[in-house]
């Protein structure tokens, strides 16, 4: 699974009950990870050693969790948590009923499409391990680079964007519902100028590419 190394190799389950020890969590928290989370376990470390590649300035292993869950429809806040557990990079194998994702927290949840437990892949490209921990995360993100920007920039103009656009497609059906022509006026009005601010956002892309 996943095209690993076998020298990457580990088994080292994760009680579900020390997790929730460390993070002393009680109440709606607890019930929450109880209901999305059944068994963890580390499988496999990303190393100088198990791997061709240097340590990196900012990252020096990578771990991949394996989470088996009990819904699909999981609390994202649950894997959050799970990446505060150890304090380096975490590539998690999330896998309910057959099938599986990968997914990595980096300012928020990044997550890889659902597919078969078997054609799970794990891609490895880069020199060094921070390289390849960036690496991942655009490929699990689905991130598409544009222009020079840092990953955290990306991320930021895509969260900021895709915002927008929810809000457009909000008030876009909301103006066809409206019967009365001041209020209609008034939500096409709110409607351009998210426009103006979603242009505004893929001009900071047009102008860094001038640059």
């Amino acid at each position: 699974m996943l095209g690993l190394p076998k020298k990457t190799e580990l088994n080292k389950p994760i009680p579900k009950e020390a997790i929730k020890k460390k993070f002393a969590l009680k109440g709606p928290a607890k019930d929450r990870f109880d209901a999305d989370i059944k068994k963890l376990a580390i499988i496999h470390e990303l190393s100088p050693t198990s791997i061709n590649a240097e340590v990196g300035k900012t990252v020096p292993v990578i771990y991949v969790l394996r989470v088996t869950l009990k819904t699909k429809d999981f609390d994202a806040k649950n894997i959050q948590l799970i990446s505060k557990l150890i304090e380096q990079q975490m590539v998690f194998v999330l896998e309910v009923e057959g099938q599986a994702c990968l997914a990595a927290y980096y300012t928020r949840l990044l997550k890889s499409p659902w597919q078969p437990l078997e054609s799970l892949e794990i891609k490895l490209s880069g020199l060094n391990l921070d390289t390849i921990w960036e690496n991942l995360l655009i490929e699990i993100g689905g991130i598409a680079i544009q222009n020079g920007n840092s990953l955290a920039e990306q991320l930021a103009i895509d969260e900021k964007r895709q915002k927008l656009e929810k809000q457009i497609a909000a008030l876009e059906k909301q103006a066809r519902a409206e019967s009365q022509p001041k209020k209609k006026f008034e939500l096409v009005e709110k409607i351009r100028s998210l426009e103006a601010s979603r242009s505004e956002v893929n001009g900071v892309l047009v102008n860094r590419a001038s640059e």
